[in-house]
């Protein structure tokens, strides 16, 4: 704290250099006299401070002052009397004691999440089953209520096509399940979409569920499942995708403590087949010898864009080890995506299937866009001097008061 108010002083006792050598008349180059400055002409002032204004080096030099004060103290607090700093010591402990009760509060958060997780499972089943063909839902299952107008569309849709579509039946056979369940859904969420690649999606036909397991007891945490079909690029039936997260407060930095977060992640081996491991390719260069002269081709393995690549992420470093930012960078978005397939993809598959969750986040967001444009546009209208407020409404001055 001692450190910091002596930065404070030194700071504030700096001052911005103007040059004031003396011109040919014996005044500063500018015209202004220094001893108009000394006397306190306020008119000397003005014209220092309109030369000022029209010297580009000048103003550079004080933006730059302005950006090294951003985010430094007042010096507020460092002013305070003793007694009060005394006090504020005791809120900090207060909010030590606060943000320990906050974390017993998501273990215990944690523990309904494990709890009603058991209870979905009946459910994930069932959509699981019909996913894959394995069960036909019932007629009841099938009842879903829809507005008279989609009622109406829909009755006449199948008076004219009940001719054609009981031909068809005849002739065609039914598609077992849901085909590219899983798949639509990747392609629907953009966060998914940008780590599918080409070659990634005759695998990801085989993906039949996704499972969330919540981890119990002391270390929290949750392992996504990924189930795959019988294929032809690997041996695994399951992929899986493991998340350890945190929910204590750092004992070093209390303060910095939000709630659980995911702070290590581990994936798994993927038995390949022989040459089907999409997450590799072969690349061809050349080389040239120092000595010789001559030149040959080298045939090299490297590292292939692919979805496939989500279960191998990059080790966490040790505490105390400096993250370099490409790593920090791949750790946060490995986070961020195994958070959400958790939280929003397997509870709300059939709605990111159909496209209807995707089109709910977005009107979300047109939402909050309107009710800033109409806060610009009032106070737009409040700034108009031909405004006149409505009869009854007081002007935005005296709400505030």
């Amino acid at each position: 704290m001692a450190e910091q108010g002596a930065s404070n002083d030194k700071m504030e006792s700096e001052e911005v250099v103007v040059n004031m050598e003396p011109g040919p008349q014996g005044e500063p180059e500018g015209g202004v006299s220094i001893e108009a400055l000394k006397s306190g002409d306020e008119k000397a002032h003005l014209e220092l401070k309109a030369q000022i204004m029209q010297d580009p080096e000048m103003l550079a030099a004080l933006q730059d002052r302005l950006d090294n004060l951003v985010g430094q103290r007042s010096g507020y607090i460092e002013s305070l009397p003793k007694v009060v700093k005394r006090r504020i010591k005791a809120l900090k402990n207060y909010q030590v004691s606060h943000t320990k009760l906050e974390a017993k509060f998501y273990e215990e958060v944690h523990q309904l999440e494990c709890k009603y997780a058991k209870l979905y499972e009946g459910l994930y089943d069932k959509r699981r089953d019909v996913v894959i063909g394995t069960v036909e839902p019932t007629d009841s299952d099938c009842e879903w209520e829809s507005s008279e107008d989609e009622e109406e569309e829909e009755k006449n849709e199948l008076k004219e096509k009940a001719k054609l579509e009981a031909e068809k039946e005849k002739e065609e056979e039914s598609p077992n399940g849901i085909p590219e369940f899983w798949l639509t859904i990747f392609k629907n969420v953009d966060m998914l979409a940008e780590m599918v690649q080409e070659h990634d999606e005759p695998i990801l036909q085989h993906l039949e569920d996704i499972s969330v397991k919540f981890h119990e007891g002391a270390q929290m945490g949750f392992t996504l499942d990924f189930h795959f079909t019988t294929n032809e690029y690997f041996t695994n039936s399951v992929l899986t995708k493991n998340y350890v997260m945190r929910s204590e407060p750092d004992e070093g930095d209390p303060f910095s403590f939000e709630g659980p977060e995911i702070i290590k992640s581990e994936g798994c081996n993927i038995d390949w087949k022989k040459g089907k491991n999409v997450t590799v390719k072969t690349v061809k260069k050349k080389q040239k010898h120092k000595g010789r002269g001559t030149t040959r081709m080298v045939t090299k393995t490297v590292q292939n864009d692919s979805f496939f690549n989500f279960f191998s992420p990059p080790k966490v470093p040790e505490e105390g080890v400096e993250v370099d930012e490409e790593t920090e960078t791949l750790l946060n978005a490995d986070f961020e995506i195994g958070h959400f397939i958790r939280e929003r993809v397997v509870p709300r598959a059939v709605l990111y299937f159909t496209g209807e969750a995707i089109e709910d986040d977005e009107y979300e967001e047109e939402g909050e866009e309107e009710d800033n444009e109409g806060e610009e546009g009032d106070e737009e209208d409040e700034n108009d001097p031909d405004f006149e407020p409505a009869k009854g409404e007081k002007p935005q001055e005296c709400k505030q008061q």
